[in-house]
């Protein structure tokens, strides 16, 4: 089924004319509904001037159900489908009951390679080195607890911005491999070149260091670290680096190349909005054997990635609706939505950013944020307050957010906007947060 299915022609030909920008396009302007409509921009043009005009926005936003209850401002736990994703998703739900296995045994595994061939080449990598999952975090678990390099005597280390389940496993490793852990706290405020510095510290403060792992784009501030830079200089050092893209892919622009890893784990849920249950693992080529096999694989070739997890029955619609999502998010452009989503963040952040009374967790290097950023009341650094604050732009103010707990600095208050989002949803936001400060 196509990404389009669902979106009538004339919104379809807006769509297409504004966002997917294939050269340049013209929009009759004498048509209804489209007098206001900004120019569409080509292909090569820079897209900061309309990531912020709503107007550009306007039917891309409009192909998500946004719910009416509250404004959604925590887009980070899951990625909302899109309406022609949720069209193909119950579809395929639909033929998957009414089919059952006679459709599993008969066709259901090429179809299943298909999309695992259309993920990897959106990915840039070949299709022998990504295998889907459930989630990052599944992947992630495999990676960390499945990586055989490591000796006793060996350490590991990790930062305190890395997600919480993925620092557990890190903790499981002395039990299992016989190795030391090494924890760092990233610098605050974070710059590029001090994010690489406090890496070179670390490995050069402890030799023994043989795998590091690496949190793209931070799930608690939002956080964007130079990954490419410092897996070059861990390879360097005999340093093995595995990457938690969970929030990364799909909100920033780039491919797994541009990472240069040679172990990643991935959501295909949150930013990229396919339906709730996939994931992918990424091994470069020539690595698979560095990570043990999964030991409920009980055939095939034991040195393909396949082997390296068994997840037994997935939701297969889930799975198969992938490139669904894949089509709506090419349309957009990969370039166009980083632009968007950094332009929804920098609303809410730059009239904030020199008020004395918050603190923002987040640089702003374009390099270093998307589309979270973490923000409190300056000095309310304990959990009890960010819960508090977050209670309290939801009962008075009907705007939803999240606290998130573990940086070394302390809890904050995690703001996630999402294409769905419009800019009025940010003003109601900095409105809000700045009553509050006042004690209103």
């Amino acid at each position: 089924m196509p990404a389009w299915a669902g979106i009538s022609g004339e919104t379809r030909y807006r769509w297409l004319a504004r966002i997917r920008g294939q050269g340049e396009m013209t929009i009759d302007r004498s048509a209804p509904g489209t007098a206001a409509l900004p120019l569409a921009v080509r292909v090569g043009d820079d897209f900061e001037p309309v990531a912020a005009d709503d107007r550009y926005w306007a039917d891309l936003a409009a192909a998500y159900d946004v719910t009416q209850a509250t404004i959604q401002l925590e887009h980070g736990n899951w990625g909302m489908m899109a309406r022609p994703v949720v069209a193909a998703y119950r579809a395929l739900v639909e033929r998957v009951n009414r089919d059952t296995s006679f459709y599993a045994r008969r066709g259901m595994v090429a179809d299943l390679h298909a999309v695992r061939v259309r993920v990897a080449a959106a990915m840039g990598v070949g299709v022998d080195e990504i295998l889907l999952t459930r989630n990052a975090t599944e992947a992630l678990k495999t990676l960390i607890t499945g990586y055989n390099r490591l000796r006793p005597g060996d350490a590991v280390l990790y930062a305190d911005l890395d997600y919480g389940s993925m620092q557990a496993c890190c903790a499981a490793l002395p039990a299992r491999r016989g190795v030391s852990l090494v924890r760092i706290t990233l610098p605050e405020p974070a710059t590029y070149q001090g994010l690489i510095d406090a890496y070179a510290a670390a490995l050069d403060a402890h030799p023994n260091v043989r795998l590091l792992l690496l949190t793209h784009l931070g799930h608690r501030t939002g956080l964007v670290i130079p990954v490419r830079e410092i897996v070059a200089m861990a390879r360097a050092r005999g340093v093995a680096a595995i990457v938690d893209a969970a929030h990364s892919w799909g909100q920033l622009d780039f491919t797994l190349p541009d990472l240069d890893a040679d172990f990643v784990g991935i959501n295909l849920h949150k930013w990229v909005g396919a339906p709730l249950g996939v994931g992918a693992m990424y091994i470069r080529r020539g690595r698979t054997s560095d990570v043990d096999r999964d030991p409920a694989v009980n055939a095939g070739d034991p040195d393909d990635i396949d082997a390296r997890l068994h997840t037994g029955t997935i939701d297969f619609a889930a799975h198969l609706a992938v490139p669904a999502a894949l089509d709506f998010q090419e349309a957009i452009g990969g370039a166009r939505r980083a632009a968007r989503l950094r332009a929804l963040r920098d609303r809410w952040v730059e009239p904030l950013r020199d008020d004395e009374r918050f603190e923002i967790l987040t640089p702003d290097d374009p390099r270093l944020y998307g589309a979270i950023t973490g923000f409190r009341l300056r000095g309310r650094t304990s959990q009890a307050d960010n819960v508090a604050l977050a209670r309290t732009l939801l009962d008075r103010h009907g705007i939803f957010t999240v606290h998130r707990d573990g940086a070394a600095s302390g809890s904050c208050i995690r703001v996630t906007p999402a294409l769905a989002n419009r800019m009025g949803d940010l003003d109601r936001l900095v409105f809000a947060v700045r009553l509050i400060a006042a004690g209103r």
